[in-house]
């Protein structure tokens, strides 16, 4: 007897790691998409001959999204691990434990952007001082931290939509 996936509720694909050592990979992700994000900015303001930060602003941003977005998906489409994510043993599967596509690793970088832009949008609609913002954005991203520990398998907003999974790697 056969049964959907969809169907079925979504079992774990293996252990679940604590929200604390995600966000630790996470902070560790951080250091080193500095050092991705100055390259291909330089690259940038090499190819373009910026010689001001304002001039083409908007299509550096989206090279930056689009460079950083290459990043992640062709780790987690190759392994499911970046670099932090191997030194945290962590791996990313999908939910039923099968290796990423390319479709699905592309819709959770995409979604993994609402930690962050939802509040950040309200800064030109509201025009809120950046303190406020600030404050807004650190707020929404504890609130979407501790929605992790509401999911009862433990998973952060965006991989439950994405039908993704963060799971332990055995040391």
């Amino acid at each position: 007897m056969t049964h959907s996936p969809a169907a079925s509720p979504i079992e774990p694909a293996g252990p679940r790691p604590g929200v604390g050592r995600r966000l630790a990979a996470l902070l560790y992700e951080g250091v080193l998409l500095f050092g991705i994000v100055f390259f291909a900015a330089l690259a940038f303001a090499l190819v373009f001959q910026q010689r001001n930060g304002l001039v083409h602003h908007r299509l550096l941003a989206a090279w930056i999204a689009l460079v950083v977005g290459a990043y992640f998906v062709w780790f987690w489409t190759h392994g499911g691990q970046t670099l932090p994510m191997k030194t945290w043993r962590l791996r990313l599967v999908a939910a039923d434990g099968a290796p990423l596509s390319a479709p699905r690793a592309i819709l959770r970088y995409l979604l993994g952007w609402l930690w962050f832009l939802p509040p950040l949008a309200l800064h030109p609609l509201l025009q809120l001082p950046v303190p406020a913002t600030l404050a807004v954005t650190a707020a929404w991203v504890v609130l979407w931290a501790l929605a992790a520990r509401l999911d009862p398998a433990r998973q952060f907003p965006h991989d439950r939509l994405a039908g993704t999974r963060v799971v332990a790697q055995p040391r």
